[in-house]
């Protein structure tokens, strides 16, 4: 079952951030996920959303989502984000072809 990572940040030092960025793609490869939308302009809907970037990515089933955000190398890289910017991340299952939500 795929699972989908939503992740919102607040992004306070380009420079840090994007040494980040710069190498995220190179190890997210590696590990079958899908990067599905980045956006620095969602439209906001119902709330307040101050925070500066939206990301939401797929992974084929929540193992390989954590074998990704688990591993050395992007653990490694983990550093330029977290010094870069605030993050508030979730992982959510996705749905079944048949199942439908209650």
């Amino acid at each position: 079952m795929p699972v989908y990572m939503i992740t919102r940040l607040t992004i306070h030092d380009r420079a840090e951030y994007d040494k980040y960025a710069d190498r995220f793609m190179e190890i997210f490869d590696k590990y079958d996920g899908k990067l599905l939308s980045v956006d620095e302009e969602p439209q906001v809907v119902a709330g307040e959303w101050t925070a500066t970037r939206s990301v939401l990515i797929e992974f084929p089933d929540k193992p390989k989502l954590f074998e990704w955000l688990l591993s050395p190398e992007y653990k490694e890289i983990g550093k330029f984000r977290d010094a870069g910017s605030t993050a508030e991340s979730i992982i959510v299952k996705g749905l079944e072809a048949t199942e439908l939500p209650k």
